[in-house]
């Protein structure tokens, strides 16, 4: 074939296309009722029920509405687990509007510090257009919802409720990244001109004194005491008055989030295993603690959370749920879409070169709540709480089928209790640094 399409080409596709009775079905059922309602498989959800072995029990669904919070909502979604049995409540749930706020303040402070470090790179190179691309999303990772907890405390939703804006935040960061990118511009000019970094950390204070007004007037003010009240199953009330949301977090939750360490599945050449990871410029609290990985096998990170979940704890994970997922049935199935039948093509890429060739990534996060055992104790399918209301699925919950986890799983977090302690050693080991577009420091974000 020439460099360019000829008009030859062009009879040639056509007439191979005309020859197949399956195209001309395959066309009339796309084009009226869209390409993965056409190649939906309606008789796998009959092979890969909502029944499970081990069902670990929840307060009700949670919905993040449109926001990308799916991390903070799956967090604070296994640190209320143990809440509700220690309180003997049949629900509480826990303020995202109020981990958000400070999420969004301490993102603008990282973004502003990350310009702030590298002023010397060229504006056009590839860092700096990184840093540029997306200073204000929602998105995050475990150890960043961690970093916030153990700075600022946590409080019940009573105490910090949703707003329009927390529940629907594009407009927000619309604004605030405009903000930033403004400032960032400022900045390097200024640098430009001779300023020294000290002076330009200074006008910091001013740029942050916004960014907290702007959060207010959308999210409202973060309580700095309140009043926490309950009545338990023995309709036997509570209350404990001028909490601040540290004391809260210390003697309500009393969770050492510490103790949690993050497992990655990555099986690219780059990434070997049993090596500990982080990425440049990902995280939120300045001081706080670098993201972390150790990067296991896909069946370490199954055994860990069968452990976990197997002491009556949930468990928060990572994956790309956009793939071979079925929202309105809450099915995670390879096969939930027949398109190599639809369209007549395989699509053969592994999960080492989906990730390497940019065709996935971690996109969202939830908790695994239970998992079905076969008889040598090895997982069929696990119990999945989303944070998308009550409507897909099984009342919000989804099902994955263990070879779904085999290829888009890409992150668990687990006490260290669950782990060997040569696991341990690797993961506390000096990281590998990864560069800031690598796809394990990817944000779960989806909404």
């Amino acid at each position: 074939m020439d460099k360019h399409i000829n008009l030859n080409d062009i009879c040639a596709f056509d007439a191979a296309f005309q020859q197949s009775r399956d195209n001309r079905i395959a066309m009339r059922a796309v084009t009226q009722n869209g390409l993965k309602e056409a190649a939906t498989d309606p008789l796998l959800p009959r092979q890969v029920p909502h029944q499970f072995s081990l069902r670990l029990e929840q307060g009700p669904i949670t919905n993040q509405k449109s926001s990308g919070r799916c991390w903070m909502f799956a967090a604070l979604n296994v640190l209320r687990a143990g809440l509700i049995q220690k309180l003997k409540v049949d629900n509480l749930e826990l303020s995202q509007n109020f981990t958000l706020f400070y999420d969004k303040l301490e993102k603008a402070n990282y973004f502003l510090e990350s310009i702030l470090e590298t002023l010397d790179e060229p504006t056009e190179g590839r860092l700096v257009q990184y840093l540029l691309g997306g200073p204000m999303g929602d998105g995050g990772q475990w150890d960043m919802l961690v970093n916030l907890i153990e700075k600022y405390g946590i409080v019940p939703k009573t105490a910090m409720p949703e707003t329009h804006m927390s529940s629907a935040t594009r407009d927000m960061n619309a604004v605030l990244t405009e903000k930033l990118r403004g400032w960032a511009c400022q900045l390097r000019e200024e640098h430009a001109s001779g300023a020294d970094a000290n002076a330009l950390r200074a006008k910091k204070e001013a740029m942050l004194n916004t960014v907290y007004r702007i959060l207010c007037i959308c999210l409202g003010e973060p309580p700095k005491t309140f009043d926490f009240s309950y009545t338990d199953k023995d309709k036997k009330n509570h209350k404990v008055c001028g909490l601040t949301p540290l004391d809260f977090y210390h003697q309500f939750v009393g969770v050492d989030l510490k103790d949690y360490v993050s497992l990655i599945n990555s099986p690219t050449k780059d990434k070997p295993f049993h090596k500990s990871y982080s990425v440049r410029f990902l995280g939120n609290v300045k001081e706080g603690r670098i993201v972390r990985y150790v990067n296991l096998p896909a069946d370490e990170l199954k055994q860990a959370a069968i452990r976990q979940m197997q002491d009556g704890h949930p468990v928060w994970f990572g994956c790309d749920v956009g793939k071979s997922s079925v929202r309105d049935t809450g099915l995670m199935a390879l096969g939930a879409y027949r398109l190599n039948e639809l369209l007549d093509t395989d699509f053969p890429m592994t999960k080492a070169q989906r990730l390497d060739y940019g065709q996935s990534l971690m996109t969202h996060a939830m908790v695994f709540q239970g998992v079905d055992l076969d008889e040598e104790g090895k997982p069929i399918r696990w119990r999945v709480e989303n944070s998308w209301g009550d409507e897909p699925g099984d009342k919000g919950y989804y099902v994955m089928t263990d070879d779904w986890f085999e290829e888009y799983m890409y992150q668990v977090v687990v006490h260290k209790k669950y782990l060997s302690d040569t696991v341990l050693a690797e993961y506390n080991a000096d990281p590998i640094m990864l560069q800031p577009w690598d796809p394990m420091g990817s944000l779960a974000t989806c909404d």
